[in-house]
């Protein structure tokens, strides 16, 4: 398949410049002057197997806060541009056990930290995000921006999203496992059921809103 789709977002505040392919190989072009963003960025890539490449920059001497959105919001509309009319998609994902078989909650963990994430590629946005960071007198992120970047996704990219964390105590790891597993969640929900694969997974018959 060829599920690739680019999107460029220019506005007097950033400039984001997004390419997705859903059925990659989990490479990925990453530079949004932001590091610790980029590596999460990589991690959703490699651990989803996405092919993504993003360049973007915005006026982060003012904060980080437009340039983070603004990207989160590129991203969805490039996802929904590449899923078109989502004929043939699982539609559900969930951070499955990498042996796909997800016995009871699904989970993923980082060392110390647990996260759940479920997903549901509906049409209809709505966003729950229930995890706390540690404050930190030093950190490479204001990861607080986080609970805005998957926001900023689920609305433009019309999809159903939960993340919840269930125990953590480092804020890389506590991010890492938020990314590693949205990228498996959204790994899941985007791959094509070959028993559907000239259907949309919907008795209303479409999941574009």
């Amino acid at each position: 398949m060829n599920r690739i789709a680019r999107r460029k977002r220019v506005t007097k505040e950033t400039t984001v410049d997004l390419a997705l392919g859903l059925d990659g190989r989990g490479r990925y072009r990453v530079s949004t002057t932001l590091p610790f963003l980029d590596h999460m960025l990589e991690l959703f890539a490699k651990h989803g197997n996405f092919d993504l490449t993003l360049k973007a920059r915005g006026d982060t001497h003012i904060d980080d806060h437009h340039l983070v959105e603004d990207i989160g919001l590129t991203f969805g509309e490039t996802l929904a541009a590449a899923l078109g009319d989502k004929r043939g998609i699982t539609r559900y994902g969930q951070a499955l056990r990498p042996d796909g078989r997800g016995a009871g909650r699904a989970l993923t963990p980082m060392d110390e930290t647990l996260s759940y994430i479920a997903l549901d590629l509906s049409g209809r946005p709505y966003f729950d995000f229930k995890v706390k960071f540690q404050i930190q007198n030093k950190a490479p992120f204001a990861f607080e921006l986080f609970d805005d970047f998957f926001q900023a996704i689920a609305m433009s990219a019309k999809m159903n999203l939960h993340m919840k964390l269930l125990q953590g105590r480092n804020n890389h790891h506590i991010a890492e496992s938020l990314f590693k597993g949205f990228g498996r969640a959204l790994a899941q929900a985007t791959a094509v059921d070959p028993r559907r694969a000239a259907t949309v997974p919907s008795t209303k018959g479409t999941l574009v809103g």
